[in-house]
């Protein structure tokens, strides 16, 4: 018996004209772990709440939802919450006590579970989630990784058959990534836990899976092993082979005869028989000479020893930070969940103040003087952004101050939506888009301002390999008029491939800046999974292209 069926499911939201869920079939062994991946906005996350039985959308819902062979929708409220459990993307959105002990027991405690069982449960929980040591926290002391971890043992307290998360890695930094994802194999290996998961970030995940499942326009294109789907997105030319695992690209772009490699260590074993055990004759320098940058860089933004908190006698969040960015340049911090790095995009903004050191912008102290540079800032929850009742209007309230004339306005917000590739959403409300969506809308916004100079923070949360391609290209046409742009991004790939300069953050302070070639080759996690799968054979590549090209070269 299948632990989750859906038979011809078809979803449409109110007000809709396009269909979220169009005639799904899929089925869902016991104890499977099951990737889910698409385009954002392909229905994903709606297809993941119709398995939850009270998170399910409001809509026009047709066809059958099965759950170990009973319709689902009229599973018992108490097996409906027991035992099918829910991560989040936002941790935030989930949490609902004060303090670490309280989130683990209270799934349990509402259920009506006896404390001896509850303080047996948590305890057992806490010591293999590893959080003994800040068991007894607030809940905001912890960083985005600790929630996250802690939604996760919370939900597994209740001991659930299915489990089902939804980009539950989209805010952590890579080590958190990989702990978190380490941690649901576990689940699935030990406790055999059935595990559905939707992802953009491939690297990790398509090893762990038993099948992938592919969705395009609310239908399912594809439901097979990692492999056989990877070999159908090359074929047919997917926008989600971009997300694919670097082995994987590697391969299909190199060689593809015999075995196709998944995992880091598959592809470093392959590439070394491949290139007779590890003869590389050329580097990428000689392919690809990086280019010098001019003898006098204009700075644009200068950080001279700024420290800073929030609390009066709480503790330093920013440490002594001393950074210089240059006009037009895109540069990306990276480091670890809670190290300061939105806090000093604040910083630079001036929506909060040092209390030592000073901040330039052009020269000038952003905390005495005007600079006359428009600032842009995105933060890392888009809803914050969010006032209106449409996209469409969204978009224009960016540009209510604006003094163009109104037919102006208007080819600008229409120019922004087919951009952004929002056009078939401009009346929608805000909130009722995908994660991706809403990371795109809110870019919009910031975009119509026509900023000089742009703070991202995590522009790439939810987005689709494609859009991401979309929003390189933005950036580096920004960058081409001169607008500089400071990035704080987890997506070290992204980073790799797009960034100018590259510094690692940690413990409030900037402990590493170089060109982004020469910073990602020379780290062991905080760099791409192409570098450590080829750095055995090729001392500086960095990008799947790099190894892609490089591969040519030396097997001529």
């Amino acid at each position: 018996m299948a632990e989750i069926e859906f038979r011809g499911v078809s979803f449409l939201y109110p007000g809709c004209e396009r269909k979220a869920l169009d005639q799904v079939d899929l089925k869902i062994e016991p104890s499977q772990f099951i990737v889910l991946c698409g385009k954002s906005g392909c229905g994903k996350s709606t297809l993941l709440r119709q398995i939850k039985k009270n998170l399910m959308p409001f809509g026009d819902l047709t066809g059958d939802i099965l759950y170990r062979g009973a319709d689902i929708t009229e599973l018992d409220s108490r097996a409906g919450v027991q035992e099918i459990g829910f991560v989040q993307q936002n941790p935030e959105n989930q949490i609902v006590t004060d303090r670490v002990w309280h989130e683990l027991a209270f799934g349990l405690e509402s259920l009506g579970y006896p404390n001896q069982t509850i303080r047996r449960r948590v305890s057992e929980m806490a010591s293999f989630f590893g959080i003994q040591t800040w068991f007894r926290k607030g809940v905001h002391e912890l960083s985005g990784g600790q929630k996250q971890l802690l939604n996760l043992a919370s939900v597994m307290a209740m001991q659930p058959r299915v489990l089902v998360l939804d980009e539950p890695t989209s805010q952590l930094d890579p080590i958190a990534s990989m702990e978190f994802l380490e941690t649901l194999q576990r689940i699935n290996r030990e406790l055999g836990t059935t595990i559905i998961i939707s992802e953009h970030r491939l690297e990790e995940l398509f090893p762990m899976a038993d099948r992938v499942a592919v969705m395009e326009n609310g239908r399912v294109i594809a439901y097979d092993e990692a492999e056989a789907v990877a070999s159908f997105l090359g074929e047919h030319k997917n926008v989600m082979y971009q997300g694919l695992p670097a082995a994987m690209k590697v391969y299909a772009e190199v060689r593809p005869e015999g075995k196709c490699p998944v995992t880091v260590r598959d592809g470093r074993l392959w590439l070394e028989h491949l290139l007779q055990h590890g003869a590389a004759k050329k580097s990428i320098a000689e392919l690809r000479p990086e280019e010098k940058p001019p003898a006098a860089l204009q700075t644009e933004v200068e950080l001279e020893d700024v420290w800073f908190r929030y609390d009066r006698n709480g503790a330093d969040i920013v440490r002594g930070i001393s950074a210089k960015i240059n006009k037009g340049e895109l540069f990306c911090m990276v480091g670890g969940n809670g190290v300061g790095k939105s806090t000093t995009l604040k910083l630079i903004s001036g929506i909060q103040r040092p209390y030592r050191g000073k901040i330039l912008v052009r020269g000038k102290n952003i905390h005495k003087e005007y600079s006359g540079v428009v600032v842009s800032v995105l933060p890392q929850n888009p809803q914050a952004l969010f006032t209106e009742i449409t996209v469409e209007e969204e978009l224009f309230e960016a540009l209510y101050e604006d003094k163009r004339r109104e037919g102006e306005k208007k080819e600008a917000v229409g120019r922004m939506l087919d951009l952004l590739q929002l056009n078939h959403l401009n009346k929608s409300h805000p909130y009722d888009l995908s994660g991706g969506e809403q990371q795109r809308l809110a870019l919009g916004k910031i975009l119509l301002l026509e900023p000089e100079i742009l703070l991202l923070d995590e522009p790439t949360k939810g987005l689709d390999p494609y859009i991401k391609t979309v929003l390189a290209k933005i950036l580096k046409e920004l960058q081409a008029q001169g607008v500089t742009i400071i990035m704080v991004t987890h997506d070290i790939e992204f980073a790799a491939e797009n960034a100018d300069r590259c510094a690692m953050m940690f413990d409030g302070d900037l402990v590493s800046c170089d060109y982004a070639r020469a910073f990602f080759s020379g780290n062991s996690f905080y760099t791409t999974a192409s570098n450590r799968m080829s750095r055995h054979v090729f001392t500086d590549a960095v990008t799947c292209q790099d190894v892609i090209d490089l591969c040519g070269a030396n097997l001529i």
